[in-house]
């Protein structure tokens, strides 16, 4: 593929910097061969929540860093996704037409709530909307635990795939490069492949002429409607657009874990930590949603790692009075929230606008 072929796939949003270029690189190849770079449950599991969080903060940068819009109901969306496959597939049985059919019901579900918030509560303004969003996911969550004989309560609901997606399928019967190709990996492959499509169509929606009027709407919505522009209709499609988006991504994950409950989707936590990544990566730049993401899931999974080296039994510092407890690996969650801090703190345009400030501007050549 030529060089414009691979922009025009990008939607001609390059990375504008070359430590931005090098970073997303190595990102795509380590997601790419982590099944055969990175061996273990843990770190294909670390690498798969990668993948759907990628898709879930995406999809919200296009709420809050393009439109500029503060919704607290995101991962409403997200539970609605992985609610509606497990339930299909636990009902229905586990085959695709169940996973079809739970995301299709999922998807309508998530468009007729996004539509009903846009429509009654975009006409107000910041932390009112905040607000009405919060109330909205808050009174989901609290539906989804009562209503034990649909959703499991708070048990959650544990769901059998199709037999493709299982540990037990066997793609091949030797392994290849060494590595034993079952449904894991297959699951694993179908992850990455549909959240790199959600991707890339996010990417292509937000450098569009529609893009380009919700950037307005988040710079100055009223100059934007005296331009002829209906605010209120292009904040409800964002709403809607990114809705949709979380759906899938809260199928994807509910069908890599074969499992969903109200604490993996639709807990408070997992809104703060989807505004974490957007912070830490970049609001309105969706690159930031892959580079934040990464970050945010090696601090998660491997900074408690760390420090066990450091404070841990045998550590380097184990024993040493003050420096020894607050390097143990139960303080591991202070150390992530420091250096988030820090993070926002050094780099308030997030790790990708910091790296395109850096970059060299190529001059512009005089007209002839």
């Amino acid at each position: 593929m030529s060089g414009s072929g691979w922009r025009g796939l990008f939607s001609h949003d390059g990375p504008r910097s070359r430590g931005l270029a090098a970073l997303l690189l190595a990102i795509a190849a380590g997601l790419a061969l982590a099944p055969f770079v990175f061996p273990g449950s843990r770190a294909l599991a670390a690498a798969a929540q990668m993948l759907v969080f990628i898709v879930l903060v995406a999809s919200y940068d296009l709420l809050l860093g393009y439109t500029g819009i503060v919704s607290f109901a995101h991962t409403m969306f997200y539970g609605i996704g992985a609610y509606g496959v497990a339930i299909a597939c636990t009902r229905l049985g586990p085959g695709w037409g169940s996973v079809g059919l739970g995301l299709a019901l999922a998807l309508a579900l998530s468009l007729v709530l996004s539509l009903l918030i846009g429509l009654f509560s975009l006409r107000v303004r910041a932390i009112f909307f905040a607000m009405i969003t919060l109330a909205v996911a808050s009174a989901f969550q609290t539906l989804a635990s009562q209503l034990s004989d649909l959703t499991g309560g708070e048990d959650g609901l544990s769901l059998h795939v199709p037999a493709v997606l299982s540990p037990s399928f066997q793609l091949l019967s030797q392994p290849l490069l060494g590595l034993r190709v079952d449904g894991r990996v297959v699951a694993y492959y179908g992850l990455l492949a549909v959240s790199l499509a959600c991707f890339l169509l996010l990417l292509r929606i937000v450098n569009s002429p529609f893009g380009r009027v919700l950037q307005a709407v988040r710079e100055n919505d009223f100059r934007a409607e005296a331009l002829g522009y209906r605010t209120v209709v292009y904040r409800t499609a964002a709403s809607v657009i990114s809705a949709l988006f979380a759906t899938v991504a809260g199928a994807l994950l509910a069908l890599w874990l074969r499992y969903t409950g109200p604490d993996t989707t639709l807990s408070f936590e997992v809104m703060l930590d989807v505004l974490l990544i957007v912070v830490i990566g970049g609001m309105g730049t969706m690159y930031g949603a892959v580079v934040g993401t990464v970050l945010f899931v090696l601090a998660q999974n491997y900074l408690q790692d760390l420090l066990k080296g450091l404070g841990g039994e045998g550590g380097w510092l184990h024993g040493v009075p003050v420096l020894g407890a607050l390097t143990s690996p139960g303080r591991w969650l202070l150390w992530l929230g420091l250096l988030f801090v820090l993070a926002v703190y050094r780099v308030p345009a997030g790790v990708v606008g910091q790296l395109r400030l850096r970059a060299p501007r190529t001059p512009r050549r005089p007209p002839r």
